[in-house]
C-alpha cells in the first residue's frame, strides 16, 4: 500500500536521506536467472504487513509455514512476502526480525522465503519517513538515545537546530542509522529482490506495466539494487526516473487491478514477454478485504489491507499454490479459487 511519492520530503525526511510439485528438490531452470525457479510443491504467498506484526503471525500459522512458537514448520514450501512491511503499524520491527529469521530457518528445511522490496521499503532506504508512525520510532529507543538525537541535531545548520530539536522523535537517530546502507536492516532489505518467478507464477509488489514488460525479472532486481546502492545524492536528483521510484514501476504500478477488462489484451502481451502465465501483486487494498482475481484469474490481488489502523474492515490473508490449485487462506476458512492457467 502507499500513495505515488517523491523521495526525500520533509525536514527530517531530507536530512536522513542525505540533504544533512513436483520434483522433491525445486531447481533454478537452465539458463535461467535465480529469480525464476520451477518444481515448487507449495508456494505460499502473503501480502503488505505495515506493522500489523499480531496479525503477520496469525496468518503464518493459519497457512501452516509456522508453528505455535512462530519456527518455521513449512518444510519445503517456498513462502513469498509481497513488500511493504513497514511504515503505517508500530510493528514493522518485530516484523522484520521476524520475516528475516524465517528465511533462514527455511533454508535449513529445504524451503526459502523470498521477501521482496516494496515501495514503504524504498521510500524508508532513501529517507522518505512520512508514514512512520510514533511506534516505530519508540521501536528503537534505548537508554541513549537522547544523546544519540543531540547529536543528529547538531549536525545540522545552526538555524535548524531548534526546530530539528522539537520535530525529531526519540528513535530516530537510531532507526535512521539502522536503515542505511551499512545498518541491520539496510544491509538486508537493499540485497533483496524486487520480483521472483515461481512455477511460471510472477510475484511482484505493484505490478508489471507494458513499460516495464520487456525486462527479464533478473534486470529488474539488478536495476533496483544497484538504484538503492547509489549515492542518494545522485538518486534523489532524478526520482522520477528511477525503476524503483517511477509510477508505472514494478513497486508502484497500479494498472493490473485498475484497468479496464478491455486491458485484457495487453496483459497477455505482459506475461507472455515475462514468460510467465498469472502475476500475483500487493499495494493496492481488495475492496472487501478478500483476495481478489481478475483477467480469469491471470493477475491475482493479495492485499488485503492487514493494517487495523490504516484498513477498516481489512484482514490477514495467504495465497496457496500447490498443482497449480490457487486456495485463499483466511485465519477463519479457505477458498479455492481456481486453476492457474497453463
Amino acid at each position: 500500500m502507499g500513495t505515488r511519492t517523491v523521495i526525500g520530503i520533509g525536514l527530517a525526511g531530507a536530512i536522513a536521506a542525505g540533504a544533512l510439485s513436483a520434483p522433491a528438490v525445486p531447481r533454478v531452470t537452465a539458463a535461467a536467472p535465480s529469480c525464476r525457479i520451477d518444481g515448487v510443491e507449495r508456494i505460499v504467498a502473503i501480502g503488505d504487513v505495515h506493522g500489523a506484526y499480531d496479525r503477520f503471525a496469525e496468518i503464518l500459522r493459519a497457512a501452516g509455514v509456522v508453528d505455535a512458537r512462530l519456527r518455521w514448520a513449512g518444510g519445503r514450501a517456498h513462502l513469498v512476502q509481497m513488500g511493504d512491511v513497514v511504515d503505517r503499524g508500530a510493528d514493522s520491527r518485530k516484523s522484520l526480525d521476524l520475516l528475516e529469521r524465517l528465511q533462514g530457518e527455511a533454508l535449513r528445511a529445504g524451503g526459502a522465503v523470498h521477501p521482496l522490496l516494496g515501495n514503504h521499503e524504498v521510500m524508508r532506504l532513501l529517507g522518505d519517513l512520512r508514514y512512520v508512525v510514533p511506534a516505530e520510532y519508540e521501536a528503537f529507543v534505548t537508554a541513549g538515545s537522547e544523546r544519540a538525537r543531540n547529536d543528529f541535531v547538531e549536525e545540522a545548520q545552526p538555524s535548524l537546530r531548534e526546530q530539528l530539536l522539537k520535530e525529531t522523535p526519540l528513535g530516530f537517530a537510531e532507526m535512521r542509522a539502522a536503515f542505511a546502507r551499512d545498518g541491520r536492516y539496510g544491509n538486508w532489505l537493499r540485497k533483496l529482490d524486487t520480483v521472483v518467478q515461481i512455477n511460471g507464477v510472477l510475484f511482484v509488489h505493484g505490478g508489471i506495466s507494458p513499460e516495464i514488460a520487456v525486462m527479464s525479472c533478473d534486470a529488474i532486481n539488478t536495476t533496483v539494487r544497484r538504484e538503492l546502492n547509489e549515492d542518494l545524492e545522485t538518486t534523489r536528483d532524478a526520482p522520477l526516473e528511477s525503476l524503483s521510484a517511477r509510477e508505472n514501476g514494478p513497486l508502484w504500478y497500479r494498472g493490473l487491478v485498475q484497468e479496464s477488462d478491455a486491458f485484457a489484451s495487453s496483459l497477455d502481451e505482459i506475461l507472455a514477454k515475462q514468460q510467465v502465465r498469472a502475476i500475483v501483486v500487493g499495494h493496492t487494498v481488495t475492496p472487501d478485504g478478500r483476495i481478489r482475481t481478475r483477467f480469469g484469474g491471470k493477475v491475482i490481488q493479495l492485499d488485503t489491507g492487514m493494517q487495523p489502523a490504516y484498513v477498516q474492515g481489512g484482514r490477514a490473508s495467504a495465497l496457496e499454490i500447490r498443482s497449480g490449485v490457487v486456495t485463499a487462506i483466511y485465519t477463519d476458512r479457505r477458498d479455492v479459487l481456481l486453476t492457474l492457467p497453463r
